[in-house]
C-alpha cells in the first residue's frame, strides 16, 4: 500500500460526518466561497443577458446617434445601403394635463419602422409600433405621477394629444440610457406638430439599422471614414449599453475584490481553526509517531481531512452562492438594468472554488507542517510544546498559493491596477496588524507589571507563551476597522449632501429657453417669485473629434478619467470665468481676446489627457469641426448643481452656432409649482425640470450601490467574526491550563473571566486605536478620491461606532471562553 493511500484510509477513520473540531474550517469557506459565487454569479447573469440581447437593446445592429440636427441626404444613402433604417428623435420636455399638473418627460418619437428588433408591448396586453399623429404612449411612472388614463388629453409643446396606452415594455429602453423624466412615445408627424424642434433646440437624433448578416464593425468604419468630420455617434449590438455594462462589470469587479479580502479574512480564521484542531489531535499525532510513522505520513494524514471538510465548505458555498442568485434578482427588481434568467456561470463558480482552496491552503500549511515534524515524545509531554522546523516549507507552501490567488485576481480583472492596487492594500493592512501584534507581544513584555493580581495576570497572558495576542489583535483589528470605515464614509457622505445640497443647489433647471425671451422669462419669474435668483448660460451639444495632434477615432482605447471623450457632451461659451470654477492654469481671455477661438478645459480631463497651454481642441458641432486653442485649465466644484461645463469656450468660438438657454433658478421649494405653472403658457416648449426629483433618482442609485458594499463588507465583518472565534478556539487548550493553574490556587469564575475581560479590553484599545487609523485613512480615500466629497466625518458618531464594535467583540470573545471556565480541574489535569 502506498502512503498516500494508507494516509487517506487513516484520515478517512478518523473524519466524521460532523465535522468535529473542523466546523470552523467548514463555515469560513462556505461564508467566503458563498459570497463570491453570488457576486459572481449575478454579475456573470447581467453581462450575459446585455450580451445575447444586445440588438433588442440597441434597437437595431448599429446605431448613429447625433445632436441637435437629422441626418443629411448622403448621410441617410449611406444608412440605406446598409439596411433596413429606422428613425427616432429624443428631447427633453414638458408633459400637461387638462387640469394643468404637469411633469418632465422624456419625449421620443419613432418612425414607421420602430422598432426593428423586439416589440413594443402595452399594459392592456396589444402590440404596438408608432402611435398615431395624435396619440401618445406613456409610461407607468407619468401615469401615476398626473392620475392620467388612456383617453385623457395631454399637451406637449403646443400640440394636445390622447393617451393611447401605457408601455408596459419598451424593447431599446435600456439603451436609452439615463432619462430625466419618464418616456413619452409618439410619432415623428406628432413631434412636428408639437413646435419644440426649433433651431438651437436640444434633440438627439438615433438611426438604427438592420444590416443582417454584415459585420457591424466593417459598416461603422466605411461610414466612419465617409463622414469622419461629422461627429456622429456609433455603437453596435456588441455595444448596446457600454454605460450599463462597464458599471455592472467594475461594481463586480469591486464586490468580487471585497468578496475575496472577506475570504482572506477569514482564511486567518480557518488557519486558527485547524492549528486548534491539531492540538487537540496531539495524542492521536503522538501514536501514529510511536507506531512508526513519518512526519510525512502524518501532514498527508490530515492534509486529507483538511481537504476534504474544505471540498464540503467550498461546495456548500457554491451552492448556496447559486441558491442565492434567484432571492437577489427578485428583491434587486428595479434596481437592476436587466431582469436575467436563472443560469450557472461556470467561470465565477470556478472561480470562487479556486480562491477557496488556494486559501485554505495557504492558512493551513503552518499548521498542517508543524504537527508532522514534532517527536512523539514532545507530543506526550503536553500541549505547550512549540514545534520548529516548518517554517521554511510552510513560508514556500503560502507564497505559491498566494501567488496562484494573484495571478488569477488579474487575469480575471479588466483593470489589472486596481485590483493590485486592493490586493496590496489588503496585505498591507493584514501585515501591519500582524506586527502591532507581535509589537505589542515585546512591549508588553519588558512593561513594568502592575502590582494588583488581576491586571498583572491579564498583562502576562498577553505575552506569555502560547498567547494568541497576534491572531487577536489582527481579528479585532480587522473588524473595527471595518467598523470605523463604514461610519466614516457614511458621516461624511450625510455632512456633504447637507451642506451642499440645501445651500447651492437650485430649485429648477429651464431647458430650451430661446434667447430672445431671457428678458420675458426673467420677468414672469420675479412676478411669481420675487426672491428668486435666475441665471442663464448657452448651451449646445458637440463632440471632441481630436485634442493635440490626436484624433479621437484613432484611439484604440480611451485613456483612464478621460470620461468627456465618450460621446457628446455640453458645450458653452462665456466672456467672465463662471461661477464655481477656479483657475488652475493659464489665464481666462480679455475682451479682446474673446473674439479669437479660445476654450477653458476641466483641469481633471487636462490631467487625463496630458494637454498642455496652446494645445488646439477639435470640437464637432452641427456636423462640422471648430478647432480653438487651450487658454486655461479650471479647477470645477462640481457639487454645486449649478451649470458645470468640461469645455467653456470664447464667444467667438461658438457663438454663431445656433443655440438656445438654459437657466437654473434659486429660490424656496414652496414656490416651485407657482414658477412652472406661470412659465409653460408663455414658454411651451422650455422643459422645466425640478431639482428634487433629479436628486431623488440619483440618491436612489446611490443608496443601492452603498447597500451592495455594505452587504459585501457586512461579509467581511462576518469573516472577521471567525477570525476571532478561531482564534479562541485556537488558544483554547492553553488558557484550559491557565484557567485551571488559577483553580487550584484558589481562583473563582469571576475572578478568572475578569481577568480575561482585562486582557481583551487592552486588546481592544489597541486594536481601536489602529482601527482609527486605518479605517480613518480608507475612508478618506474613498470619499475624497472617489467620490470627490469634502472630508466631514462625523467624528462622536464614529468613536461611538467603534465603541460599540469593541464592546461587541470583546462580549463574543469572554462568550468563546466560557467552556474553559466550565473545565473540571482533576480531569483537565489528567488530559493536559
Amino acid at each position: 500500500m502506498s502512503e498516500w493511500r494508507l494516509a487517506w484510509r487513516l484520515a478517512r477513520r478518523e473524519l466524521s460526518l460532523r465535522f468535529r473540531g473542523l466546523r470552523l474550517l467548514l463555515a469560513c469557506l462556505f461564508l467566503g466561497v458563498g459570497a463570491l459565487a453570488a457576486i459572481g454569479s449575478l454579475t456573470g447573469a447581467i453581462t450575459g443577458e446585455l450580451a445575447s440581447r444586445g440588438r433588442v437593446l440597441l434597437g437595431g445592429d448599429v446605431e448613429f446617434s447625433i445632436s441637435q440636427r437629422r441626418a443629411e441626404a448622403d448621410e441617410r444613402a449611406a444608412m440605406r445601403a446598409a439596411g433596413r433604417v429606422s428613425e427616432t428623435v429624443r428631447m427633453q420636455s414638458m408633459a400637461v394635463t387638462a387640469s394643468g399638473a404637469t411633469a418632465p418627460v422624456q419625449l421620443k418619437a419613432v418612425d414607421a419602422a420602430w422598432p426593428l428588433y423586439g416589440r413594443l408591448t402595452l399594459a392592456d396586453g396589444r402590440t404596438a409600433r408608432a402611435p398615431g399623429a395624435e396619440e401618445a404612449w406613456i409610461a407607468p411612472a407619468l401615469q401615476e405621477r398626473l392620475d392620467l388614463r388612456v383617453g385623457d388629453p395631454l399637451r406637449l409643446g403646443t400640440a394636445r394629444f390622447r393617451v393611447g396606452g401605457i408601455i408596459a415594455d419598451e424593447p431599446d429602453r435600456l439603451g436609452e440610457g439615463f432619462t430625466l423624466g419618464p418616456p413619452v412615445l409618439v410619432s415623428l408627424a406628432g413631434l412636428e406638430r408639437t413646435g419644440l424642434v426649433q433651431p438651437g433646440s436640444l434633440y438627439d437624433t438615433r438611426y438604427r439599422v438592420a444590416i443582417g448578416g454584415r459585420d457591424p464593425d466593417a459598416v461603422l468604419a466605411r461610414f466612419s471614414r465617409s463622414f469622419a468630420a461629422a461627429g456622429w455617434e456609433t455603437r453596435t449590438r456588441d455595444r448596446a449599453s457600454p454605460g450599463a455594462s462597464r458599471f455592472i462589470a467594475r461594481m463586480g469587479e469591486f464586490l468580487t475584490l471585497v468578496g475575496l479580502a472577506a475570504l482572506v479574512i477569514a482564511g486567518i480564521g480557518v488557519g486558527n481553526g485547524v492549528s486548534s484542531y491539531l492540538d487537540q489531535r496531539r495524542g492521536g499525532i503522538a501514536m501514529l509517531k510511536v507506531l512508526g510513522a513519518t512526519s510525512a505520513l502524518v501532514t498527508k494524514v490530515y492534509l486529507f481531512q483538511v481537504l476534504a471538510v474544505a471540498g464540503v465548505g467550498i461546495a456548500l458555498g457554491l451552492a448556496a452562492g447559486v441558491a442565492a442568485l434567484p432571492a437577489i434578482l427578485g428583491a434587486a427588481g428595479r434596481v437592476l438594468p436587466v431582469a436575467p434568467g436563472f443560469s450557472l456561470q461556470p467561470v465565477p463558480l470556478a472561480l470562487a472554488a479556486a480562491y477557496g482552496l488556494l486559501i485554505a491552503l495557504a492558512f493551513c500549511a503552518p499548521a498542517l507542517l508543524a504537527s508532522g515534524r514534532v517527536p512523539a515524545a514532545a507530543l506526550l509531554r503536553g500541549a505547550h510544546e512549540r514545534r520548529h522546523g516548518a517554517g521554511r516549507a510552510a513560508a514556500g507552501w503560502i507564497a505559491a498559493a498566494a501567488g496562484l490567488v494573484v495571478a488569477l485576481t488579474l487575469a480575471s480583472s479588466e483593470r489589472p491596477w486596481f485590483a493590485a492596487g486592493f490586493l496590496a492594500a489588503a496585505a498591507g493592512t493584514l501585515a501591519l496588524l500582524v506586527g502591532i501584534g507581535h509589537a505589542m507581544k515585546t512591549l508588553v513584555a519588558r512593561l513594568p507589571r502592575p502590582r494588583r493580581p488581576l491586571p498583572r495576570l491579564a498583562v502576562a497572558a498577553l505575552h506569555r507563551p502560547g498567547a494568541a495576542t497576534v491572531a487577536l489583535t489582527v481579528a479585532l483589528g480587522l473588524g473595527l476597522t471595518l467598523f470605523v470605515l463604514l461610519a466614516a464614509i457614511r458621516t461624511s457622505l450625510d455632512a456633504n449632501i447637507a451642506k451642499s445640497v440645501p445651500a447651492r443647489a437650485p430649485a429648477l433647471f429651464a431647458l430650451d429657453l430661446p434667447p430672445d425671451g431671457e428678458a420675458d422669462f426673467r420677468r414672469i419669474v420675479a412676478r411669481a417669485a420675487p426672491e428668486a435668483q435666475v441665471a442663464t448660460v448657452p448651451l449646445m451639444r458637440g463632440t471632441i473629434t481630436g485634442y493635440g495632434r490626436t484624433r479621437v477615432s484613432d484611439l484604440k482605447d480611451i485613456p483612464e478619467g478621460a470620461w468627456a471623450l465618450r460621446g457628446e457632451r455640453g458645450l458653452t461659451f462665456a466672456a467672465a470665468l463662471p461661477p464655481g470654477s477656479t483657475l488652475a492654469a493659464g489665464r481666462w481671455w480679455t475682451a479682446a481676446e474673446a473674439r479669437r477661438p479660445l476654450v477653458s478645459v476641466d483641469e481633471r480631463l487636462a490631467q487625463s489627457l496630458n494637454l498642455k497651454i496652446g494645445d488646439p481642441l477639435t470640437v464637432s458641432v452641427l456636423g462640422l469641426e471648430r478647432t480653438a486653442r487651450i487658454a486655461s485649465f479650471r479647477r470645477i466644484a462640481w457639487d454645486t448643481l449649478g451649470f458645470n461645463f468640461v469645455l467653456v469656450f470664447s464667444p467667438g468660438a461658438l457663438v454663431d452656432v445656433p443655440h438656445n438657454l438654459a437657466a437654473t433658478i434659486e429660490m424656496p421649494a414652496a414656490r416651485v409649482p407657482a414658477v412652472t405653472r406661470a412659465l409653460l403658457p408663455r414658454f411651451p416648449s422650455t422643459s422645466v425640470i425640478e431639482v428634487g426629483g433629479v436628486l431623488a433618482q440619483v440618491q436612489l442609485i446611490v443608496g443601492q450601490m452603498a447597500t451592495a458594499i455594505a452587504a459585501a463588507a457586512g461579509v467581511a465583518v462576518l469573516a472577521g467574526v471567525a477570525v476571532l472565534i478561531g482564534a479562541i478556539a485556537a488558544a483554547r487548550a492553553a488558557r484550559t491550563y491557565d484557567a485551571v493553574i488559577l483553580k487550584v490556587l484558589g481562583a473563582t469564575r469571576a475572578q478568572v473571566l475578569a481577568i480575561q475581560a482585562l486582557e481583551y479590553l487592552l486588546l481592544a484599545l489597541v486594536a481601536g486605536a489602529v482601527a482609527l487609523l486605518l479605517g480613518g485613512v480608507g475612508a478618506w480615500y474613498v470619499v475624497t478620491q472617489l467620490f470627490r466629497f469634502d472630508w466631514l466625518p462625523d467624528w462622536g458618531a464614529v468613536l461611538a461606532t467603534l465603541a460599540i464594535g469593541a464592546a461587541v467583540t470583546i462580549a463574543i470573545g469572554l462568550a468563546g471562553n466560557l467552556p474553559v471556565l466550565r473545565a473540571r480541574p482533576a480531569r483537565a489535569l489528567r488530559e493536559l
